[in-house]
C-alpha cells in the first residue's frame, strides 16, 4: 500500500497538539500522509485544532471520526484508561492505530486487542519506541559484548512532580491552551508508572529482554491535587517501587514516584563487575555510538528532521511515522504491540504484587529487534 494516508488525531489535548498536530501539518510529510480528521469531546476544541493546523474535518465524536472513509489510521492521544475501548473500536472500523503510551492498562486487554487487530489485518504501533534510539541500541551491544563484565543490576524510573500542571498547553484561556490534566491522577491509566516510567521500561526491557518476575510496594500518597484553584481527587498510584528479575540473578529497581528522581528520566542505568553505564556514559566516559555529537536525543530519531527538531514530543511523531511506513511500505518497526504488552504486564503485575505481597511471574515476551 503506497497511497498517501489520511490520519485521524484522537484527542486535541496536550499530546495530540504537541506530538501529532504540530508535526503532521508540516510540508515534509505531506507526500506520505495528511491530517484527515481530528476529534475531541470538548465542544469547539476539535474545530479550533482543525482551524489552526489545517485539518480537513473536525468531530466531537470518536465514532464519527472512525466513520470517515478518508481516515486510514488513527493516532490515539486520549487518556490511557480509554485506550483499549478506542483501540477495539478502531479495529472494528478497519483503522490502523498508533497509541501514545500506554497501549492498554492490563495484559488481558492487550492480548484481546492484539488478537483482534491481527484477525482484522490492522497494524498497531505503540509508543514509546525507545529502541529506535541509537544510544539504547549501542548500550544493548555493549552489555552483550561484556563491556560491564558480569551484569549485576539496573535501574529506571520517573517522578511525577507537577509536570502536567505546568505544561504550557494548560496555562492559557482558549480551548487549545486550557487543557485540564486531572485524568493523570485517576484510575485506570493515571499515575507515573503508566504515564512516565513506561519510557524507561521500554528502554530497560529493550536492552535486557523480557523480565521474568516482579515484586514491590505501591500506593497513593497524594489523595487530591490543585489545578487553577480547583481541587481534584486522586486515586491512581503515585508512589511505586518495584524489583524485577531478568533471570540469571540480574535484577532491576523500577520506580514511579511522587517526587525525587536520582537518575535521568527514561534512561536506564546498568551496573556490573567492570563498571557502569549511566545516561550516555560508560565508566564516566561518553559512549561512542552512531550520530553521537551530531544528533542527540529526539534529533537522532529517523523522521525528526528539519522543523521537527525544534518541536516538542518528537518521539511521539516518530512512532506515528513508524506506523505510516509500516502501513504504506511494510517497513518493520521496533515499536511493537508485543513489546508494549510486556511492559504493561510488568506494571500491572507490579501493582498486584504490591497488593498481595506475593511475587508475580510474568507470562508475556517479545522479540528484541
Amino acid at each position: 500500500m503506497s497511497k498517501r494516508l489520511g490520519i485521524g488525531v484522537v484527542g486535541a489535548g496536550s499530546i495530540g497538539i504537541r506530538g501529532a498536530l504540530q508535526h503532521l501539518c508540516q510540508d515534509d510529510v505531506q507526500d506520505r500522509c495528511y491530517l484527515a480528521a481530528v476529534c475531541d469531546p470538548v465542544p469547539g476544541r476539535a474545530q479550533a485544532a482543525a482551524d489552526k493546523y489545517g485539518v480537513a474535518r473536525a468531530y466531537e465524536s470518536y465514532d464519527e471520526l472512525l466513520a470517515d472513509d478518508q481516515v486510514d489510521l488513527v493516532t490515539i492521544g486520549s487518556p490511557i484508561g480509554v485506550h483499549f475501548d478506542q483501540g477495539m473500536a478502531a479495529v472494528a472500523a478497519g483503522k490502523h492505530m498508533h497509541f501514545n503510551k500506554t497501549m492498554t492498562t492490563t495484559v488481558a486487554e492487550a492480548n484481546t486487542l492484539i488478537d483482534a487487530a491481527e484477525a482484522a489485518g490492522v497494524k498497531i504501533v505503540a509508543c514509546p519506541g525507545e529502541m529506535l534510539r541509537p544510544l539504547n541500541r549501542r548500550i544493548r551491544e555493549l552489555i552483550r559484548e561484556g563491556a560491564l563484565g558480569r551484569l549485576a543490576w539496573a535501574v529506571t524510573g520517573a517522578a511525577f512532580g507537577t509536570y502536567h500542571e505546568n505544561e504550557g498547553v494548560r496555562k492559557g484561556d482558549d480551548l487549545l491552551s486550557n487543557i485540564n490534566p486531572a485524568w493523570y491522577w485517576r484510575q485506570p491509566g493515571g499515575g507515573p508508572m503508566y504515564d512516565m516510567t513506561v519510557y524507561g521500561l521500554h528502554g530497560l526491557t529493550g536492552i535486557l529482554g523480557p523480565a521474568k518476575r516482579v515484586t514491590g510496594f505501591s500506593g497513593t500518597a497524594m489523595t487530591e491535587r490543585e489545578f487553577k484553584g480547583q481541587m481534584y481527587p486522586c486515586d491512581a498510584h503515585d508512589n511505586t517501587m518495584l524489583v524485577a528479575d531478568f533471570g540469571d540473578n540480574v535484577f532491576a529497581y523500577i520506580y514511579g514516584v511522587l517526587a525525587g528522581s536520582p537518575f535521568a528520566f527514561a534512561r536506564p542505568s546498568f551496573f556490573g563487575t567492570k563498571g557502569s553505564i549511566t545516561g550516555d556514559q560508560i565508566n564516566g566516559q561518553p559512549i561512542d555510538y552512531a550520530l553521537r555529537g551530531e544528533l542527540e536525543g529526539n534529533h537522532a530519531l529517523p523522521h525528526n528532521v528539519g522543523a521537527h527538531r525544534d518541536m516538542d514530543e518528537g518521539h511521539v511523531f516518530e512512532d506515528i511515522m513508524q506506523l505510516v511506513d509500516l502501513v504504506r511500505d511494510g517497513t518493520p518497526t521496533v515499536s511493537t504491540a508485543e513489546h508494549a504488552r510486556h511492559v504493561i504486564e510488568l506494571i500491572e503485575a507490579g501493582y498486584k504484587a504490591a497488593e498481595t505481597g506475593q511475587t508475580q511471574v510474568l507470562t508475556t515476551t517479545f522479540e528484541q529487534i
